[in-house]
C-alpha cells in the first residue's frame, strides 16, 4: 500500500514538473507571484532567495528572445500588480477618479516598471551561457533597477534587496555597495539555484561555492560590522526624542473648521509625551494645518510648544513666498530651538509627480485630478541640513525616505541624525505604509545614522544605526514613540563612494554584449 502510495505522489510530481517545463507563462505567473510575496505587509523575505529561479527556467525554455522578453513582461505584470495595488486605491479616494480609471493608472504603472523586468530575461536569453549566469544575471538586474530609481524622475520603489528588511547580519553590507549591492547578491543566489538545478559540471560546482562563500563573507560582515558600530554606541552621546503621531483624517486635514482641534491634538499629545530637557521633539510632515507664515494666535502656540518643553522642534508645514504674479508654496520643515526660536527651514527637494506636481501638464490636463487636495508645489534647491546647536540634522520628506542620495547627501555634511517625516494617510490600509517604512530603513544602515520617523497615521519609529527598530506604531494609531539616540561618527563606503558597484555593473554588461556581438558575427 505505501509503495503505490509513493509510487502516486512520485508520478504525480513528475506529471507537475513536465508541465511546468511545458508551459513558460506559469513560471513567468510563479515568479511574479514569488516577486510580490518577497515584500511586507503580506510576504516574507527568504522567498526573494529563489523568486527568480521559475523565470530562468522559462527563459531558458523560450524558442526566442521576443518570448524572453514577454515572459519577463508577464512575471513583472504579476509582481508589480501585488507591490503597488494600492495606487488605484490613491488616485480613488483622493484623486476623486472612477475606480475603473484607478485600475487603469495603477496598470499603466505596472506595465513599465514590467518592460524592466522583461528586458532582464531578454537579456539574460541573449546571453545563454548558463557558466556565467552568476555574473550577468546580478550585473543586468542592478543596471535595470538603478535605471528604474532614477529614469523620468525614478521609481524605486521596492528594489529587491529592500525585501530583506528584517534580515539583519545580511543588510548590514547595504554601508558598502547600497540596497543595489543587496539586490547582487540576491540575483546570484537565485542564478546559482538555477544553475544547479539544470547542470551538474565542475564549472557549475564551482561557481556555486563561490557564491556561497560571497554569501558568507556578507553575512560575517554583517556579524563583525554590527559588533564594531554597537561599540561606538556605547560610548556617543544622545538625546531624548519624541515622535507624535496625530492620526488626522485626510478628509479632515484641510479644513479650516478643524484647524484648532487638529492643532489642540498635536498640542496635547507632545505635553503628555515630551522628551527630555534639551530633547527633540518630531511632527510629521505637514503636520499644521495652516500656513506656518502666517502670523495670529495657531502661530503663537506653535512657537511656544517648545519653551514649554524645553525641547528642540521639528515639524511639517506647508511654506511659500509670495512673488509679482504668482506665489510659490513648499512642502516644508520647520526647526525651532527650545526657546521658541525659528533656526531653519527645509523645502523638499525631490517632489512626487502627479502627486505634488503635474509634469507636463499642457499635454496631459486631465492627470491635475491626481492631485486633488494636495496642489503644486515647487521643488527646494539642495539637501541643507537644519543645524540644532552643535548637531546637525538631515529632514527626509515622504518620498525622500526611499533615496539613497539624499541620505547620503546629508551624510556627508556631517550630519549626526536623520528625521524622516511623513503622511501616508493617503495609502489607507494597504500595505504601502509598511512597504514605505521598510525601505526608510535602509537609511540609517548606509549611513550608520540613527534614523526618527514620525508619520501621521503610522509607521512611526526609531531605527539604529544598524538598522534595528528600536520602536514603532502601528498604523492608524494616535499617539507617540519616546526613545533615545545617539550621534555617530561612523565612516562607510558607501558614504564616500555612493554608486559605484552600479557603474561596474554597466560596464560588465556593456562589454559582455560587444563580447557575445563579436562571437555572434564570426560565426
Amino acid at each position: 500500500m505505501n509503495k503505490k502510495i509513493t509510487a502516486t505522489a512520485a508520478k504525480l510530481l513528475s506529471d507537475i514538473k513536465n508541465y511546468l517545463e511545458r508551459n513558460e507563462i506559469i513560471l513567468a505567473v510563479i515568479s511574479g507571484l514569488f516577486l510580490f510575496l518577497s515584500f511586507p505587509q503580506y510576504g516574507f523575505g527568504a522567498i526573494a532567495w529563489f523568486a527568480l529561479v521559475p523565470l530562468f527556467f522559462a527563459v531558458y525554455r523560450a524558442p526566442s528572445i521576443r518570448r524572453a522578453f514577454t515572459l519577463g513582461f508577464i512575471a513583472g505584470v504579476v509582481g508589480y500588480a501585488g507591490i503597488i495595488y494600492w495606487i488605484t486605491y490613491v488616485v480613488v479616494n483622493y484623486g476623486y477618479l472612477p475606480v475603473y480609471m484607478g485600475v487603469i493608472i495603477m496598470l499603466f504603472l505596472n506595465f513599465y516598471l514590467s518592460v524592466y523586468l522583461a528586458l532582464f530575461a531578454a537579456g539574460v536569453y541573449f546571453f545563454q551561457n548558463k557558466n556565467f549566469l552568476c555574473l550577468v544575471a546580478p550585473a543586468l538586474w542592478v543596471s535595470l533597477e538603478y535605471l528604474k530609481s532614477y529614469l523620468f524622475t525614478g521609481f524605486p520603489w521596492e528594489n529587491l534587496g529592500y525585501s530583506q528588511y528584517l534580515n539583519f547580519y545580511f543588510i548590514q553590507f547595504a554601508d558598502v555597495f547600497g540596497i543595489f549591492g543587496l539586490s547582487f547578491i540576491i540575483v546570484c543566489v537565485n542564478a546559482a539555484i538555477f544553475m544547479l538545478l539544470t547542470q551538474r559540471t565542475k564549472k557549475v560546482f564551482i561557481s556555486a561555492t563561490v557564491v556561497f562563500l560571497v554569501l558568507c563573507f556578507v553575512y560575517l560582515y554583517g556579524y563583525f560590522r554590527i559588533s564594531h558600530v554597537q561599540e561606538k554606541m556605547t560610548s556617543a552621546q544622545g538625546v531624548e526624542v519624541s515622535l507624535i503621531q496625530g492620526n488626522v483624517d485626510q478628509s479632515i486635514k484641510w479644513n479650516e473648521f478643524f484647524q484648532k482641534k487638529i492643532l489642540n491634538n498635536y498640542l496635547e499629545l507632545s505635553l503628555l509625551n515630551s522628551p527630555a530637557a534639551g530633547g527633540l521633539l518630531v511632527w510629521p510632515e505637514t503636520a499644521l494645518p495652516f500656513n506656518y507664515r502666517d502670523e495670529g494666535d495657531l502661530q503663537k502656540r506653535v512657537n511656544n510648544l517648545p519653551r514649554e518643553v524645553q525641547s528642540w522642534f521639528v515639524f511639517g508645514a506647508v511654506s511659500y513666498i509670495p512673488k509679482n504674479r504668482y506665489t510659490s508654496f513648499f512642502n516644508s520643515a520647520y526647526l525651532l530651538s527650545p526657546d521658541g526660536a525659528l533656526k531653519g527651514r527645509y523645502d523638499k527637494v525631490h517632489l512626487v509627480p502627479y502627486g505634488e506636481y503635474v509634469p507636463l501638464r499642457d499635454l496631459f490636463p486631465f492627470i491635475k485630478k491626481l492631485t486633488a487636495g494636495v496642489g503644486d508645489f515647487s521643488a527646494g534647491t539642495s539637501y541643507r541640513p537644519l543645524i540644532m546647536g552643535d548637531r546637525k540634522i538631515g529632514v527626509l520628506i515622504c518620498y525622500e525616505g526611499i533615496l539613497p542620495h539624499a541620505s547620503r547627501a546629508y551624510k556627508r555634511q556631517a550630519s549626526d541624525l536623520l528625521v524622516n517625516i511623513t503622511n501616508d494617510a493617503w495609502f489607507g490600509p494597504t500595505s504601502a505604509p509598511y512597504q514605505h517604512f521598510s525601505m526608510v530603513l535602509f537609511r540609517a544602515v548606509e549611513t550608520r545614522l540613527y534614523l526618527v520617523r514620525a508619520a501621521n497615521t503610522g509607521i512611526s519609529g526609531i531605527i539604529d544605526p544598524c538598522g534595528k527598530i528600536i520602536a514603532k506604531t502601528g498604523i492608524f494609531e494616535t499617539g507617540a514613540v519616546k526613545g533615545n539616540v545617539k550621534f555617530l561618527r561612523v565612516e562607510t563606503f558607501y558614504e564616500r563612494w555612493g554608486d559605484i558597484f552600479v557603474a561596474f555593473c554597466f560596464l560588465f554588461i556593456f562589454f559582455s554584449i560587444v563580447w557575445y556581438a563579436g562571437k555572434e558575427v564570426k560565426k
